[in-house]
């Protein structure tokens, strides 16, 4: 199987950073949705990524459809979330609120790279959802003692928080900064683990 996508993307990356975690192993395509946006189109017409193309030609698209099917993969013991219940619930909550973080950092990006004169009412609303999200997350992850979000073992929530956050970092450093001590040390500790330190690349956004 291959996956599609730069490492940049902070849902290309949970999405490899799990497939690495669960030793399964896959060939990278880092393909670009601008550069090279024709041959990510023949395995998703979206020309979005990440694209997971299974070894019979299957692409599965979408990085929470994708986890869905690695977690199916490995069975219930080893998956990175419960598999049903309170916790599973909690799980994707916390998972949700990380991607549509990364999303709105993402959109900010475009806003400000690919548009001549920024639409001010938009950044304002993207930095207010930004901020927003970060309130609520530190707020959770202050009140956990467990090395991750939900326990001692690391979760599905713990890598997209991980992967939002470097990017928000990246992307946009006067919104998330030392206000947020609690998800600095989350994002710390994640990013210590050689699947965080193997898959990664510097941010580059697309030129206008």
């Amino acid at each position: 199987m291959f996956l599609i996508g730069q490492y940049d993307s902070p849902f290309v990356r949970r999405t490899a950073i799990a497939l690495q975690l669960y030793g399964i192993p896959f060939e990278h395509k880092p393909w670009s949705t601008f550069g090279d946006a024709e041959q990510v189109a023949v395995y998703n017409p979206l020309r979005r990524v990440p694209t997971l193309v299974l070894d019979d030609g299957e692409a599965l698209i979408e990085s929470g459809a994708i986890l869905d099917h690695l977690d199916e993969l490995v069975g219930p013991e080893r998956a990175m979330i419960a598999r049903s219940g309170a916790e599973r619930r909690r799980h994707l909550r916390i998972t949700a609120l990380a991607t549509g973080l990364a999303d709105k950092a993402v959109s900010l990006i475009y806003e400000r790279v690919l548009r001549k004169e920024q639409l001010k009412l938009w950044v304002e609303r993207c930095e207010a959802q930004i901020s927003g999200v970060l309130g609520v997350l530190e707020e959770e992850r202050a009140q956990v003692t467990a090395p991750y979000w939900l326990g001692d073992r690391i979760g599905h929530a713990d890598i997209a928080v991980a992967c939002a956050l470097r990017f928000t970092g990246e992307a946009h450093p006067h919104l998330f900064d030392a206000r947020y001590a609690a998800l600095q040390a989350h994002a710390a500790r994640c990013e210590a683990l050689p699947p965080f330190q193997q898959i990664v690349q510097l941010l580059a956004p697309p030129s206008g």
